[in-house]
Parts: C-alpha cells; sequence; structure tokens
C-alpha cells in the first residue's frame, strides 16, 4: 500500500479529519482511494493511503470523503443547542436547507 498526496487550489472542507475516507468520482463511478493520513497545515494538501491497484485520480475528478459512522454518531444532547451559520464567500450563496434530529430525551 502506498500513499497519495492531493493538492488543492482553495482549502479543504474543515471538516475532513485523519482517518476518513476519502474517494473520487470520475464522471461515471465513485473510487475510495483509501484512508486520510495527514493534512497540511495549509488545509491546501491531503496525503492519502491508497492501494497499488487503484486508479490515481485526474486534475478534474471530483474529490469526495465520508466520516467513520462508528465514531461520528453523537448528536445533539440537552435542553437547546446554538448554531452559527457562516458564508466565507465573496459571492451571494443561498441555503437550501437545514435540518435536524430532535427526540424527547427525558419527562
Amino acid at each position: 500500500m502506498g500513499s497519495i498526496t492531493l493538492t488543492f487550489a482553495k482549502e479543504i472542507n474543515e471538516s475532513l479529519q485523519v482517518n476518513d475516507a476519502v474517494y473520487y468520482y470520475n464522471g461515471t463511478n465513485t473510487i475510495k482511494l483509501g484512508t486520510c493520513s495527514a493534512i497540511g497545515s495549509d488545509r491546501l494538501t491531503l496525503i492519502c493511503g491508497i492501494d497499488n491497484n487503484t486508479a490515481r485520480p485526474a486534475s478534474s475528478n471530483l474529490i469526495l470523503f465520508s466520516k467513520d459512522n462508528l465514531v461520528n454518531t453523537s448528536s445533539i444532547r440537552g435542553y437547546y443547542a446554538e448554531i452559527e451559520l457562516k458564508n466565507n464567500s465573496s459571492s451571494q450563496v443561498e441555503l437550501f436547507s437545514v435540518g435536524s434530529e430532535v427526540f424527547e430525551s427525558s419527562k
């Protein structure tokens, strides 16, 4: 098993963490590259483990990642939650949807 370094023109999504699964979409199929092993301090590069038989992504391929659902299963707890949404883009954007998971935990 080897490793591959991916370099981006813009900062990598801040949700990406070491041990997240990294994929790429080649226009037809979604292919798993491997597991993220390091993220550059400037958040412009990531190092990912990759099997020697896995095709390398082209520079035009979409890079995706997913969380390990065994580790990241917690939800908001308590009587209230406060969130803050930020748009750090210089252009106007539209928020399509915001969802939440709510259940009564005590009576």
